[in-house]
């Protein structure tokens, strides 16, 4: 059960400006029929989102939003994101920007790993939100529906790397490359600064991570996020149909070829955030 529809709109009236209103109310929805479009997305509940994450996104993390010129204003694409940080603040933060720099508003919707909508009342909100579980069904309908798709090609093991590997990126799995190809739609590299200072982790536990089904998981050196200063790149898109025919998704080298080519986009973000900041938390 996610949040009552009456008590989000209660509080997306009260925390955002006028004007972040009025431009949430021209948000890029597709209405199955009943207020909600295929997924369980709901435009209260995107309102709601936002306000919880406003002051997160403004006054904690003091977003710096670079280059958001190369957000697809209308159509199909995927972002393909670093992830890092021990928790998802990350995409959270991604999530809001996108919301932000977007006109009409696009709400960025997340694949997630398979358990997350099915978690008890957060994962109604999630779906509500945007969120959709990980299937190659659910991505298809999303990218022919002209959907915007928050793909993290690393998957956790990038978010739980140890902190000594901070900005070292993970290898990138293929889906978003061979969905990309499939569907010839364009992906947006994106690059996230700060997020791995978030929750320095100084020592790991294998049975937590062997409890989750992973490997050692790090443990954080502080009990909530330290307030960094995040930075979001985002790269010129890769014109995927001008450079690559549908059938070469079935092409084992060619995917390979295009993940890596968009991890070594998302590095160079990185490189270019990390050395355009001034410290940490500035």
């Amino acid at each position: 059960m996610a949040i009552p529809l009456f008590l989000a709109r209660r509080i997306g009236e009260k925390y955002l400006d006028q004007e972040f209103k009025e431009r949430l109310k021209r948000l890029h929805f597709r209405d199955a029929g009943h207020g909600y479009d295929a997924f369980g997305l709901h435009p209260d509940i995107v309102i709601y989102g936002a306000a919880i994450t406003k002051w997160l996104y403004e006054k904690y993390f003091r977003v710096i939003s670079i280059d958001n010129h190369h957000i697809p204003s209308e159509g199909a694409a995927i972002m393909a994101i670093n992830h890092s940080g021990t928790i998802p603040v990350d995409g959270m933060m991604l999530w809001h920007d996108v919301l932000r720099q977007t006109d009409p508003p696009r709400c960025l919707r997340g694949i997630a790993d398979h358990f997350v909508p099915a978690l008890p009342v957060i994962g109604a909100t999630f779906a509500r939100g945007g969120i959709v579980g990980g299937s190659r069904g659910n991505v298809r309908a999303l990218l022919n529906a002209g959907e915007l798709l928050m793909i993290f090609p690393e998957g956790t093991p990038g978010i739980i790397k140890p902190f000594k590997d901070r900005y070292q990126l993970r290898r990138f799995r293929v889906g978003h490359a061979e969905l990309a190809i499939a569907h010839q739609v364009p992906i947006v590299p994106v690059g996230i600064v700060g997020a791995e200072e978030q929750l320095p982790g100084f020592f790991s536990s294998k049975t937590l991570g062997k409890w989750m089904g992973l490997g050692p998981v790090p443990i954080p050196a502080t009990p909530v996020p330290l307030p960094v200063r995040y930075r979001i790149l985002y790269g010129e898109p890769i014109d995927v149909a001008a450079q690559y025919r549908a059938d070469q998704a079935d092409d084992p080298e060619v995917v390979s070829e295009l993940a890596e080519r968009v991890r070594s986009n998302v590095q160079s973000l990185i490189k270019r955030g990390r050395s355009e900041r001034k410290g940490v938390f500035r």
